[in-house]
């Protein structure tokens, strides 16, 4: 009896959605060399090149495709099959994939990172923090963290935040050497450090004024695209910076940078976990959603408590 190959089969889906054998072996997690190995395996038990490959790019043959078309479904019912018993655990288990902005990593993921690991210790997350938005269908995400303004309608939605402002911030012996900033225009003057998305576009300044958005077009001294050496630069003095609010309230509030233009600031808006809504959240997924899901009086119980400890260590410290 011919032997199916289950085992090579998630490798040939992944590498052919992906199109790339590097990025496929990245979401599996094995080297390149062993994918490879993996897939060619399979097509000499089946008898049939399933992906045509060259040096440059990947692409399924028209069996390949035609497997793919039918293959896909069945395993993602297996997959909804086994998911299904995590019911009758104690506590969900499994992998959840994610994608995930930069300010929400900082500001959704990171605060709570440790005490979802405590309740839930079978789960394993695996996030890619990226700036710039990321199909997680086609990349085989499981759900994502953005603003709900980047969000597909087709997307189930859920809201993981307060609402979430940016700001302008410059060092105050930067501020005593340069003119002072009363508008947004008045930065035409002044050294900016501005960051590059992982696309390779500059973030913007945004503003706004009598419910009207606008950008300011400035320049600077230095452009990248890691927030703490921006942040650095900013308070060395070598210019102002323009970020989300939570990355640099703690330097605000222990006066190292000065908070500029707030007024001239766009509505805040929230960051929401995102999942498609033509599947069923697996258990995994549905323990983190609910574990993240925005609480006005959780929220603030959580604020009050940071606080608390902090006024704790600084009493302690003195």
């Amino acid at each position: 009896m011919h032997r199916t190959p289950y085992g090579e089969l998630p490798a040939f889906i992944a590498v052919a959605e992906q199109r790339n054998f590097t990025r496929a072996a990245r979401q599996m997690g094995v080297s390149t060399a062993t994918l490879s190995q993996t897939v060619r395996a399979l097509e000499e038990k089946l008898g049939i090149r399933l992906l045509n490959r060259t040096t440059r790019s990947v692409a399924p043959t028209a069996a390949g495709e035609r497997l793919l078309r039918r293959l896909k479904p069945v395993l993602d019912a297996y997959e909804a099959a086994i998911d299904s018993i995590n019911e009758f655990r104690d506590k969900p288990s499994g992998v959840v994939r994610m994608t995930v902005a930069p300010p929400a990593a900082h500001s959704v993921i990171a605060p709570r990172l440790k005490e979802f690991v405590s309740l839930y210790p079978e789960i394993r997350l695996e996030i890619s923090v990226d700036a710039d938005n990321i199909d997680i269908v086609s990349h085989q995400f499981d759900a994502g963290i953005r603003r709900e303004t980047s969000i597909d309608r087709d997307m189930v939605a859920v809201r993981v935040s307060s609402a979430m402002s940016n700001a302008v911030v410059g060092a105050p012996a930067y501020l005593a050497d340069h003119p002072k900033i009363a508008v947004p225009d008045d930065l035409h003057a002044h050294h900016c450090l501005r960051v590059r998305l992982a696309g390779g576009a500059i973030l913007p300044w945004h503003f706004a004024r009598a419910g009207k958005t606008f950008d300011v077009a400035v320049t600077g001294p230095l452009v990248g695209n890691e927030f703490d050496l921006l942040i650095s630069a900013a308070l060395d003095g070598v210019g102002l910076l323009y970020l989300p609010r939570d990355f640099v309230l703690p330097y605000i509030r222990g006066g190292r940078l000065v908070s500029l233009l707030d007024h001239w600031m766009p509505p805040a808006g929230s960051f929401f976990l995102y999942y498609p809504s033509r599947r069923q959240a697996p258990a995994a997924l549905r323990a983190l959603i609910d574990f993240l899901r925005y609480d006005e009086r959780s929220a603030a119980s959580r604020t009050k408590q940071g606080a608390a400890n902090h006024r704790r260590g600084a009493r302690l410290a003195s």
